[in-house]
């Protein structure tokens, strides 16, 4: 546990409270006494102080980050928080089984320390890292089950085809509570205040012999493997407190572009009182992207800009040069109140929204050209118009045909 957590080097100052303690409290004189909350009470069914269900779901909607582990008795305290945030734990004295995926050294014959292959993990490398480096995981504890209407969920870890949540103790003569890729092992949301949480239903797993044992997979042929929870968890508890995966806007710029036109000038690199429809226009946003303990330049190129008044207008991706990420485009030919508008939302990242407003008016009537090209033709038959009609005015005025000599009887 101690390698897990090692929070001075992480820069975390760690105060550790029994669950019944009657001095717990999230909050002092309206203020957050913590940034992030560890829940290891599988049992509890009633926090003590002022800690209760409600005051962790507020502390969530503040922005606090929790991390809460279950095992095969879990408290309603915990069922009820598992429920606030769109998952649900199997019903007690129930474990996740696996007959073909199990540990043959630390299982003590039930079948209920499984081994989860790493290829069940989420596809997230900012929250599980690389997979591809991840040893087989020990788990033993309850399953978790998704609500499939959160659409916030992110199914970390699930549990093997083979598995399933039932009481080993009890005959099945019912179905289970989860079957197969359905079981979850670890489960968590990113609420859209960026707000982490990290649901697990093995404490087991955080155990130091869960850590440090070798792998021992039945009917596996492969040689003794140190399990991967040491890896996989100091991943997920670095994603859970913001150690990583977290994004911000260090400066926005837009402004005509530097290019020769009739209406704009070069060289211009402040924001304008308004824009005119047509011109072309710069946009620049300086990304930064926390690693470890320091803000660095964020390295995504697939960043999108929108410019938007009701609905998108134009949808460009961004060019990254270094943190720096910018763009040209022309106007449409409409105006009113647009929009530049990021709005990056990635797996494992914060949410990162950035608006600027600006005003777009149409042509002053000295901005309008002199002559349309697309009118010429128009211009022509105007013109020759007005020729015809000169050309025929004058001969029809000062031509007079020759008189004719009339002979009279």
């Amino acid at each position: 546990m101690e390698d897990l957590f090692r929070t001075s080097e992480r820069g975390h100052q760690l105060t550790i409270k029994a669950a019944d303690d009657q001095t717990l409290t999230l909050t002092k004189y309206g203020e957050h006494l913590y940034d992030h909350l560890i829940i290891f009470a599988p049992g509890v069914d009633e926090f003590g102080g002022t800690i209760n269900v409600k005051a962790i779901t507020s502390f969530i909607d503040d922005g606090g980050n929790v991390l809460v582990t279950a095992g095969t008795r879990v408290g309603d305290a915990l069922h009820d928080l598992a429920a606030e945030n769109g998952f649900e734990f199997d019903e007690n004295q129930t474990f996740v089984i696996d007959h073909l995926n199990y540990d043959t050294v630390l299982d003590e014959g039930d079948h209920t320390t499984i081994v989860a292959d790493p290829s069940n993990l989420l596809s997230a490398p900012m929250i599980v890292g690389k997979t591809r480096q991840t040893n087989p995981i020990l788990f033993r504890g309850v399953a978790l089950i998704a609500d499939k209407a959160n659409l916030l969920r992110l199914e970390i870890l699930s549990a093997s085809t083979t598995a399933y949540s039932f009481n080993p103790r009890e005959k099945i003569e019912e179905y289970p509570g989860a079957v197969g890729r359905s079981t979850l092992l670890i489960g968590a949301i990113q609420a859209r205040n960026n707000a982490r949480v990290l649901l697990s239903g093995s404490i087991a797993m955080f155990s130091d012999a869960f850590m440090s044992a070798n792998v021992s997979k039945y009917a596996s042929e492969t040689k003794l493997q140190k399990s991967g929870n040491l890896e996989l968890l100091t991943e997920l508890s670095k994603w859970v407190f913001m150690e990583k995966g977290v994004l911000r806007v260090k400066s926005v710029s837009h402004h005509k572009a530097c290019l020769l036109s009739l209406f704009s000038r070069v060289g211009e690199k402040s924001p304008p009182r308004e824009y005119t429809i047509m011109d072309n226009v710069e946009y620049t946003i300086e990304i930064e992207e926390l690693n470890n303990g320091k803000w660095e330049p964020f390295k995504g190129d697939d960043v999108q800009l929108e410019f938007t008044r009701i609905d998108p207008f134009i949808r460009t991706t961004l060019k990254n040069y270094n943190g720096k990420l910018k763009t040209q485009f022309k106007l449409p030919d409409v105006y009113g109140v647009f929009k530049f508008m990021v709005d990056y939302r990635r797996i494992g990242y914060t949410h990162l929204l950035d608006v600027q407003q600006v005003s777009v008016r149409p042509l002053q009537h000295t901005q309008y050209e002199r002559f349309i090209y697309s009118a010429y033709p128009y211009y022509v038959s105007a013109f020759s118009m007005m020729i015809g009609v000169v050309l025929f005015s004058c001969v029809f005025l000062y031509h007079k045909e020759p008189s004719k000599d009339v002979k009279k009887d």
